[in-house]
């Protein structure tokens, strides 16, 4: 009998288990997986440029402004936009209350200051700031004070921008390197494991903005428990991830791949993002053979860009030839320098090679196929210069090793990258600062950019812009391929995702 009571007991618990994890089974995901291109080479927002560090970060910091869906500038961590004095000089801005850092204490403006002098020491858009800066100070707990040397009119949009980002953490979690990451963001930092994951969980004290979400401004909430961040270097292992519902969401597809998402009968869903950026070659200004001008002229015209959009992404759909930097309706919108976009003229870059002294020596070109159409751009590249006789050498390596060998100016000579398109011609491509890889510094630069950039009106600097597209046209410190858009995909069951430049995932669910 007693044996009998025990079996019925057992039984019942194995059935009280069989509901309970089934009621387990139907219950809602509470994460997302998101393929990205590489392996971030870093998570410090402040030392790289790179496009990934920035998505995956910007999830842990936050700034003091950032950009809504038109792209005006907006505040996140700052209580409004800046006082400005009379004469463009003084910034005055005051902090939102009640914001929590990751480590359970409230942000401060001394967190603010600290953060934004590490930016300005170490990253290539903040040193650019910082030989404008005369002072920055904070004003009490909650305020502080930018004083410039002279107006600088894309002061708040380079605090806005989430690549390089000025991005704010807890002063005491402040080191070279960083070991802990300590924001204020909607998620904080859990775990990364090389190769496989980076692990971002909901931070539960988070303080929303309240106005409604628009763009990367607005109200941010963490929806998903927990984001990880997983490196698939292979496109093609995204697509098929993406085809077998494996990511809920897949990072930059190479673009032959949009019929078979279009036809996948619902089991993922093809992003494409127009006018998101533009492909773009860096020139070592520094050392090696394209320090000298007269052949980076040469090599400029030996390329016709056309044909390398062509080879990057096929369709037409995907990208436009065009040498203004900036589209019709832009204030910025120029056609000046132009005439030298485009050419494929290799005669005329062979004779011009000659005469800068051009001896055979191998143009060292880094690229990586983490990005599909970078990789398939140089290889287009690599026989129009051939054609010019040029001896190009191509170095394909994966993403991280590519951001960590254009710091050395002994390892390139050109490299291939892309950058978002933005509205304001300071935010990109950082080359246009000081210090990024290609080390880009003459007096025609300064000289342009200083009127530019101490321009309030923004109808004045539409024409002022001008001139600097023509320098970069005159100097070759990098070569605008052209527009493109771009393809990601996401699953069904990722809800409320907004395409963007940098994606985000506040704000979207798992459903």
């Amino acid at each position: 009998m007693l044996h009998l009571s025990l079996r019925r007991r057992s039984l019942a618990l194995v059935a009280t288990a069989l509901v309970a994890g089934a009621s387990w089974a139907q219950a809602p995901r509470s994460y997302a997986t998101l393929a990205m291109v590489a392996e971030p080479q870093t998570l410090d927002p402040m030392a790289s440029t790179a496009d990934l560090v920035g998505t995956i970060m910007q999830h842990v910091y936050e700034t003091l402004y950032t950009f809504d869906a038109k792209w005006n500038v907006v505040p996140m961590l700052a209580d409004g936009l800046p006082k400005v004095s009379a004469d463009g000089k003084s910034y005055q801005i005051k902090l939102r209350k009640g914001v929590m850092l990751h480590n359970g204490r409230e942000l401060n403006a001394d967190d603010v200051v600290a953060s934004l002098q590490r930016w300005m020491e170490q990253s290539p858009r903040g040193k650019g700031l910082a030989k404008e800066v005369e002072s920055l100070k904070a004003q009490g707990s909650h305020a502080l004070e930018f004083v410039l040397k002279q107006p600088y009119a894309p002061l708040v949009s380079q605090l806005a921008l989430p690549s390089g980002m000025a991005a704010i953490m807890a002063k005491d979690s402040i080191a070279t390197p960083l070991t802990q990451f300590v924001g204020t963001g909607p998620y904080q930092f859990k775990e990364r494991k090389p190769d496989a994951y980076v692990l971002l969980t909901r931070f539960d004290k988070y303080s929303a903005r309240k106005e409604a979400a628009s763009g990367y401004g607005g109200k941010r909430e963490a929806l998903i428990a927990e984001l990880r961040f997983v490196p698939v270097p292979n496109a093609n292992t995204r697509v098929e991830g993406s085809l077998a519902g494996q990511y809920d969401y897949a990072d930059l597809l190479p673009t032959e791949a949009l019929s078979r998402l279009e036809q996948s009968g619902g089991k993922t869903v093809p992003l494409l993002t127009t006018s998101f950026g533009f492909p773009y070659l860096v020139f070592n200004t520094k050392e090696g053979v394209a320090a000298n001008l007269g052949l980076r002229q040469a090599l400029q015209t030996a390329l016709g860009q056309g044909e390398m959009l062509a080879a990057g992404f096929g369709d037409t759909r995907f990208f436009a030839v065009e040498g203004h930097h900036f589209p019709k309706g832009s204030p910025f919108y120029s056609t000046a320098g132009t005439d030298r976009y485009n050419q494929r003229d290799a005669g005329k870059s062979r004779a011009e090679a000659d005469k800068a002294g051009y001896k055979g020596e191998p143009i060292r070109i880094l690229t990586s196929r983490q990005y599909d159409f970078h990789y398939n751009m140089a290889l287009m590249m690599a026989e129009q210069l051939k054609r010019a006789g040029f001896k190009p050498e191509l170095n394909v390596v994966d993403w991280a090793t590519l951001v960590q060998r254009r710091n050395d100016p002994k390892l390139w000579d050109i490299y291939v990258t892309h950058s978002g398109q933005f509205p304001e011609p300071m935010l990109s491509p950082p080359q246009l600062g000081e210090g990024a890889p290609g080390w880009w510094s003459t007096p025609a630069k300064q000289a342009a950019l200083s009127a530019f950039n101490r321009e309030p009106d923004p109808a004045k600097r539409g024409a002022l812009w001008s001139k600097v597209q023509q320098v970069v046209y005159d100097e070759v410190p990098y070569i605008n391929v052209g527009k493109f858009s771009s393809l990601s995909a996401r699953s069904p069951a990722l809800d409320n995702y907004r395409s963007a430049t940098w994606p985000f995932f506040w704000n979207a669910r798992i459903k």
